[in-house]
């Protein structure tokens, strides 16, 4: 589908002169506005765009951030208030960047959603699937790293506690440690470390972002019946349809990122960030960031550190297992009724172990939403850590081997045409 037949003609001398020097403009022509696109896409391929949109924000954002910012641990903290209070929309910035990692998350939990519902990870996307894995690690870690930059109560002591987990690794575990701070503990060399990498890292993730594209160049982009692409009749160039589409849902989602900006940029932190760093003063309750809650919480449900830390990161590594886990032959759960009842469970339990993730370490029993429930919290934990991966590792290739799947339209023009009323040729 990716190899159309594409007719880009120069119409000027100078369109020309440059396509036979450099043809960027063809490259745009045939990669972006003449690329042939499924024409049933609906809002949940929009994603895509938004994420790109994001993370250009928080690149330039995060530019000019940092020609105001002083990564040292006597500084830090008073340079994030010089920056809010004294240079030119210094609050706007900030609060643009700090929120807007925010929404980075929610944007690329939504695509990753969307992928797992329609089966976007199967033959021939696998590699588009594995870079797209690989840009939400790198996504962590940018997050992580700019957390601590603030150098508030919460920067300092979640520095602290997750970067001790390398510690558990076997042998070369304290050396990691202790490359990682820069010294015997955390520190100014922690800090400056982390501005480092936390500056260099959205640079690789903007690389890796151009593969992502080139591999859904090349099998095309998957659509919500999962089938594949039969013809032009199938397809519309991707400008001015989605384009402007995508236009549309980027403007909605500005919208609201725009309210939390503005009305509630505090919204979304923790109140022991807006105290300067203490190593003598513990806080009560150390939590990461909101995004990485559900991890969090997997990493807490066992006692054993390096069997939590392996937890923690098998809950990512898993998916990238998922175009062999898959046994089904029908990609989208719309045809598949026992799946996508599956595919609710798997988000239920992502929530509450988000929720659980916010709450203490203890095993208190769990008060959900102001009702107290009659189950601990480490058990409850345990017990949807455990389904989580039997989602993935059991439920996932069982059902795909037992299920009956619903019949699959013959190509996504007769199934448009079907729901729309129309004709069928």
């Amino acid at each position: 589908m990716a190899h159309g037949n594409y007719s880009y003609k120069p119409t000027n001398a100078f369109t020309k002169w440059l396509d036979s020097r450099l043809p960027i403009i063809r490259l745009i022509d045939e990669s972006v506005l003449a690329f042939p696109t499924p024409k049933n896409l609906n809002m949940w391929f929009t994603f895509g765009g938004i994420l790109t949109f994001m993370l250009a924000v928080q690149i330039v954002s995060g530019i000019v951030l940092a020609m105001h910012y002083v990564p040292h641990e006597t500084q830090a903290f008073d340079s994030v208030e010089r920056i809010m209070r004294d240079v030119n929309y210094g609050w706007l910035l900030r609060y643009m960047h700090s929120n807007g990692a925010s929404f980075f998350f929610i944007a690329v939990y939504l695509h990753i959603f969307r992928g797992l519902y329609y089966g976007s990870y199967k033959a021939p996307r696998e590699v588009l699937w594995l870079l797209g894995i690989v840009i939400y690690l790198l996504m962590m870690a940018t997050g992580f790293l700019g957390y601590t930059l603030p150098w508030g109560q919460m920067s300092f002591w979640g520095a602290t506690v997750i970067t001790n987990f390398f510690s558990a690794i076997p042998v070369i575990g304290e050396s990691i440690t202790q490359w990682l701070w820069g010294s015997f503990a955390v520190d100014n060399s922690t800090l400056q470390r982390f501005f480092s990498l936390h500056y260099l890292l959205p640079f690789v993730i903007a690389g890796v972002v151009v593969l992502h594209i080139w591999a859904l160049h090349v099998p095309g982009n998957n659509n919500p019946l999962g089938i594949d692409v039969k013809g032009p009749a199938d397809t519309v160039p991707f400008h001015p349809y989605y384009t402007t589409k995508d236009a549309f849902w980027i403007a909605l989602f500005l919208i609201v990122f725009c309210y939390f900006i503005f009305f509630n940029p505090n919204f979304l932190g923790h109140a022991d960030n807006y105290v300067p760093a203490n190593r003598l003063v513990t806080p009560a309750h150390i939590v990461p960031e909101w995004y990485y809650l559900p991890l969090y919480a997997i990493l807490r449900s066992v006692p054993d550190k390096l069997f939590g830390v392996i937890l923690m990161f098998g809950a990512i590594f898993v998916w990238a297992l998922l175009p062999w886990l898959d046994t089904s032959r029908v990609r989208s759960n719309r045809f598949r009724p026992f799946m996508k009842q599956f595919f609710w469970i798997l988000m239920v339990v992502i929530f509450l172990l988000g929720y659980l993730g916010a709450q203490t370490a203890d095993d208190s029993n769990l008060v959900f939403f102001g009702v107290e429930l009659p189950i601990g919290k480490i058990l409850l934990s345990r017990i949807l850590t455990i389904y989580y991966f039997l989602h993935f590792l059991l439920i996932t290739p069982l059902v795909g081997l037992m299920e009956t799947p619903h019949a699959v339209p013959e190509s996504i023009s007769k199934a448009v045409l079907a729901k729309k009323g129309g004709a069928q040729s």
